[in-house]
């Protein structure tokens, strides 16, 4: 997330109030986006994957079954406890505390995940992120946005506004796209092979 200190105030008064801000372990809605989420990426395994803006982890625990290794990352140290905490039964999985898109990781990612993350940048800080996801994502790797589609109270973008500017800016073709009242959901691979071509092969 935004490195910037009203974002840091934010997430951080989040935490304070409350260990699960999102309900993310309560509601039906959250469960449901993990499952869309998950249900659409194109490839059953990846080798190594990367979620910033990881919250609780709650995402990340689903997501490690099908990753050789999975670095998660939040700009929250109490999110980063959490999460910790809540895969820690998992050795494939490392959480860092991240500022993104600035703190990136090195190395190339088949996987990268970007959830209910992008909508807290700003306009420099979203094309700075799309160069980075660019340029960390490994040949045939897969790129998944998904974001809330109701306004934030305090942050001036919108799930659709972010998910138009990475579609204007990713050079990758776009795999499968889901979209209702309250979320959005894209799917982008230098892989443009379906999944029952990428199977059959």
């Amino acid at each position: 997330m935004s490195a910037e200190p009203d974002a840091q105030r934010y997430f951080d008064g989040l935490y304070e109030r409350s260990d699960d801000p999102w309900l993310l372990r309560e509601r039906w809605y959250e469960s449901r986006k993990r499952a869309l989420t998950l249900a659409m990426l194109p490839d059953a395994h990846y080798a190594r994957a990367y979620e910033p803006g990881c919250a609780t982890g709650e995402l990340t625990a689903e997501l490690a079954p099908r990753c050789d290794a999975l670095l998660a990352a939040d700009l929250s140290a109490d999110a980063v406890t959490l999460a910790r905490r809540r895969v820690a039964h998992l050795s494939n999985v490392k959480i860092e505390q991240r500022a993104i898109p600035d703190d990136w990781p090195d190395g190339r990612f088949d996987l990268i995940v970007i959830s209910e993350l992008a909508y807290y940048l700003d306009e420099s800080q979203l094309a700075r992120l799309a160069a980075r996801i660019e340029s960390s994502l490994a040949p045939g790797g897969t790129i998944i946005a998904c974001h809330w589609r109701q306004p934030i109270e305090g942050w001036p973008h919108s799930g659709d506004f972010v998910h138009a500017e990475l579609r204007a800016t990713l050079p990758l073709a776009r795999l499968s796209h889901y979209q209702d009242e309250d979320v959005l959901l894209d799917v982008w691979s230098s892989n443009a092979a379906s999944v029952h071509r990428r199977e059959a092969r």
